[in-house]
């Protein structure tokens, strides 16, 4: 976040614009889009762990995490550790964790600086 924070007051101050809070940019988070994944792409723990979606489909990477925290092994954890962090914010905030797999869900997250 204080890397975010530095590079938009640095877009900002260049161009002569009101720089944004801190709140602000945290109250848009959760909105802005992620990239979104084709099932059929990602690796077969993961595909496992999406295991209602056919492999045409296109899944936002928030819910590509939500899926392999809660529903994959470790090779799905760890691929999901490795999406890009705004999608692990969006992830940890969506209802419905099992108690043990937020808990994971909220480890990674803590240990990447989200």
């Amino acid at each position: 976040m204080r890397t975010l924070m530095h590079d938009i007051q640095t877009f900002c101050v260049e161009r002569a614009m009101n720089v944004p809070s801190r709140a602000t940019l945290y109250k848009l988070l959760p909105g802005l889009p992620v990239p979104a994944y084709r099932v059929g792409d990602l690796p077969q723990s993961v595909q496992d762990a999406l295991y209602n979606q056919v492999p045409d489909a296109l899944v936002p990477g928030h819910q590509v995490a939500y899926y392999c925290f809660n529903y994959g092994n470790s090779r799905a954890v760890s691929f999901a550790a490795g999406l890009p962090w705004l999608a692990l914010y969006q992830a940890v905030r969506l209802p419905g964790y099992r108690k043990k797999s937020l808990g994971l869900a909220l480890a990674v997250s803590a240990a990447i600086g989200v």
